[in-house]
C-alpha cells in the first residue's frame, strides 16, 4: 500500500462509462455457484458484485471506493497481494478484470485461492490473444510492450482453475474496457472513454494521440470499415476474455 494505487490517477471519472454489463454479469454470479459469502478483490467502484449475497469488497484506490454508489457492499482498502483475511474466510473469491494491475500478480491470485472456501471465480483477457482485435493489432502495437503480462495458463495454475470458459463481448457492450467498443470505433476519439481504459494511460501520450488520429483518419475515409468488413453487424466477438473457475470442493 506504500505505492500511489494507479486507479487513484486515473480513475476520477470512472463509474461514467465503466458499468457492469448484464450479459457478461450473468456469467460472473452462475459462476460463484451457491456461495453465500464473497470476497471481490480488485473491486473498484462495485460493478459486478452480486447483491443477493453476503459480500465484501477488497479495494486499495480512495478514488474508486469514493465512486462506490450508496449501499454497495462494505469495502476494505487493502491490495489483493495482502487480504486481511484468515483462510477460507469466504465461500468464494471473486475478480473482474483487476488482476493485470496487482503489482505480485501470481500472490493476488494465490490470496485469492486462499480466503475462499469453495471456489473462485476470475474475469480476465488471454493475453495471447492480443492480435485478434483491430484496436491493438491497427492502432495501438505499443501494447505489446507493458510490462504485467501473465499467460493464462498461469494463471489457472496459480488460482487452481479447473474451468475455463470464452466470453464473448457483445457489440454493445455496456462496460467500456479495452475492447468493449470493437463495432463502435467512433467511442474510442471520446476521451472521456480513454480516460477509463488503463492501456491509454500507460502508453506515452503521443503514441496515443497518433493512434487516434489514424483512427479518425480511417474512419473518416472508411478505410476501417473496408479492413474490418467481417466483422460489421457481428453480435458478438471473441476477443480474448476468459472466465477463469476453480471449484476447490
Amino acid at each position: 500500500m506504500a505505492a500511489e494505487p494507479f486507479y487513484d490517477r486515473i480513475g476520477g471519472g470512472y463509474s461514467t462509462t465503466r458499468q457492469a454489463d448484464p450479459r457478461i454479469e450473468e456469467r460472473i454470479h452462475r459462476a460463484l455457484g451457491d456461495a453465500a459469502s464473497v470476497v471481490n478483490v480488485g473491486a473498484g467502484a462495485g460493478s459486478y458484485e452480486p447483491r443477493d449475497r453476503e459480500v465484501v469488497a477488497v479495494e486499495p484506490s480512495e478514488r474508486m471506493i469514493a465512486q462506490r454508489p450508496s449501499g454497495s457492499a462494505p469495502v476494505v482498502r487493502a491490495s489483493a497481494e495482502q487480504l486481511p483475511f484468515r483462510d477460507g474466510a469466504f465461500d468464494a473469491a471473486m475478480a473482474v478484470l483487476s488482476d493485470h494491475h496487482w503489482g505480485d500478480r501470481a500472490r493476488g491470485l494465490r490470496e485469492m485461492r486462499r480466503v475462499a472456501r469453495m471456489r473462485a471465480v476470475l474475469f480476465t483477457w488471454d493475453q495471447a490473444r492480443v492480435d485478434e482485435g483491430w484496436l491493438v493489432r491497427d492502432f495501438l502495437p505499443g501494447f505489446r510492450r507493458l510490462p504485467g503480462g501473465m499467460p493464462l495458463s498461469e494463471i489457472a495454475d496459480h488460482l487452481g482453475a479447473t474451468e475455463i470458459e470464452a466470453v464473448p463481448i457483445p457489440a454493445d457492450c455496456r462496460d467500456g474496457f479495452l475492447h468493449a467498443y470493437w463495432a463502435r470505433p467512433h467511442a474510442y476519439l471520446d476521451p472521456a472513454v480513454r480516460r477509463n481504459i488503463s492501456v491509454f494511460a500507460r502508453l506515452p501520450a503521443p503514441e496515443v494521440d497518433a493512434a487516434v488520429a489514424r483512427l479518425g483518419a480511417d474512419l473518416e475515409s472508411g478505410a476501417w470499415s473496408a479492413r474490418n468488413a467481417d466483422i460489421v453487424g457481428e453480435a458478438e466477438m471473441d476477443l480474448g476474455y476468459r472466465l477463469l473457475i476453480a471449484d476447490y470442493t
